[in-house]
């Protein structure tokens, strides 16, 4: 699997945009330093993974160990961490070694967050006409996709999954800005577009808009058909998709759909899984439906999206196959609450509340039962950067604070497929870490106010 070298770049024009923009954003608004003796704060353009540094950590939660480690140094060589010193041995003035020094003795220090399902090309404000997206291209997209990786990795979320964008490979222009340090945001791996029967749950079909209004770049991973449905897995896989995003069941925020009710066969789903795991890639499928769970995970999803309508049956399966689920607690309050605000179409709030409950108790089920779940919330349903909002919800419904900071640190990397990466404070990973001014164990919410965010052992914040 690639890491930090594209195998496709964007075009000149969508590059040289993304450049100016980067630079508009960052002269807007200036970061915070976070403490003295520390390398000033970085902006783009810049070369990623490349910080060299000393932190003095009040008290870390590593992502691992089931209790904090107290106060520790926390060493980054060349954007990867080299050690972990427990207890505050190491002097303070000027580091060692020439290695600059940051004094965080009064925070909390955590592994950067991990987000396993976002769309960061798009946003809220778009859902109340999802017709904005036929005449919208790549180039319109870039600023929104560089503003909300900009804002999801200020708050704390060094790496994520966008499981999805209307606008094909849209991401993987993002993901490409920020690989080479032309744009700021998390660690990215992307779908490019996603893959939909035809006016399922990912085919931007809508109520008095004939289909010819539909632009290609829209409708690229339409398909119907297991030879079909391979072939698109193929396509993807060529463009430089990271994963392969299939609909399996019908949607919430889409027309027409059923959440219920399956859209892809059991047979459509195991030909994309076939293209995608010989190719070492893993399959991520939306299904809010007890049946499209249970069809997913037997047909080789390694990843089931909402999970919304889950079963006992369907949570057995996930345990027994190790397939994780990612499911969005919090969103429903926001859809019922602003999206009706804004006008968002009946049919998506009433889908909304007849999903909501529902899937926060098959959350406590399936979390008493053993089953795994990752931190994934659907950010573009809200707006990014608000993405540490579920918190409170996981613990509120049986998580405990640190089962729930797990879910978003070394059980989404495990299920990232970058175990040796990130999602840990720990030598040989990555150095993303975030910090906060409060104890996240006694007060989940305080993660939504993350003071430091490191990422690749350079100061973002």
């Amino acid at each position: 699997m690639r890491w930090s070298t594209p195998r496709h770049r964007p075009s000149q024009v969508i590059s040289a945009a993304i450049l100016v923009i980067s630079a508009a954003i960052l002269a807007c608004g200036a970061l915070p330093a976070a403490a003295v003796n520390a390398p000033s704060v970085a902006g783009a353009p810049h070369q990623p993974d490349t910080g060299t540094i000393a932190i003095h950590c009040g008290d870390v939660i590593d992502g691992l160990a089931s209790q904090p480690l107290g106060p520790a140094t926390i060493t980054i060589r060349g954007g990867r961490i080299t050690s972990v010193e427990r207890g505050t041995a190491v002097a303070l003035d000027a580091g060692r070694d020439d290695v600059p020094a940051l004094d965080l003795r009064d925070m909390t220090c955590l592994p950067g967050l991990i987000d396993m399902h976002t769309h960061l090309t798009d946003r809220p404000g778009d859902t109340a006409d999802l017709s904005v997206y036929y005449r919208r291209n790549r180039e319109d997209q870039a600023p929104i996709a560089l503003e909300n990786a900009r804002t999801t990795l200020l708050a704390g979320f060094t790496t994520a999954r966008d499981v999805g964008t209307y606008i094909a490979w849209a991401d993987r222009d993002l993901r490409e800005a920020i690989d080479a340090g032309r744009a700021i945001g998390p660690r990215l791996q992307v779908s490019g577009f996603y893959l939909t029967v035809p006016g399922g749950g990912g085919d931007l079909v809508i109520p008095g808009h004939p289909e010819s209004e539909i632009p290609a770049q829209v409708r690229m991973g339409v398909a119907r058909g297991p030879d079909a449905f391979g072939q698109k897995a193929e396509l993807a896989v060529a463009g430089g998709a990271d994963f392969i995003k299939v609909i399996a069941s019908g949607a919430v925020l889409a027309y027409g759909g059923v959440p219920g009710e399956p859209e892809m066969s059991p047979e459509e789903i195991a030909a994309v899984v076939k293209v995608a795991h010989a190719h070492g890639l893993k399959v991520s499928a939306h299904a809010h439906g007890a049946r499209s769970i249970k069809e997913a995970i037997l047909a080789g999803a390694d990843t089931i999206e909402h999970a919304s309508l889950i079963d006992d049956e369907g949570i057995a399966l996930a345990r027994e196959h190790d397939v994780a689920l990612s499911m969005d607690v919090y969103n429903g309050d926001y859809i019922d609450t602003e999206g009706r605000r804004q006008g968002w179409p009946e049919e998506f709030l009433r889908k909304n509340l007849e999903t909501t409950e529902a899937q926060r108790q098959g959350f406590t089920q399936a979390h008493a039962a053993g089953a795994p779940i990752v931190y994934g919330t659907d950010a573009a349903v809200y707006p990014h950067g608000l993405n540490a909002r579920q918190f409170p919800v996981m613990v509120s419904r049986g998580m405990t604070p640190m089962q729930a900071i797990q879910s978003a640190t070394s059980v989404a990397a495990k299920y990232l497929g970058w175990s040796g990466r990130v999602g840990a404070i720990a030598p040989g990973r990555y150095g993303d870490l975030i910090a906060v001014r409060c104890k996240p164990l006694e007060d989940i919410t305080c993660l939504q106010r993350v003071d430091v965010v490191m990422k690749g052992g350079l100061r973002f914040k």
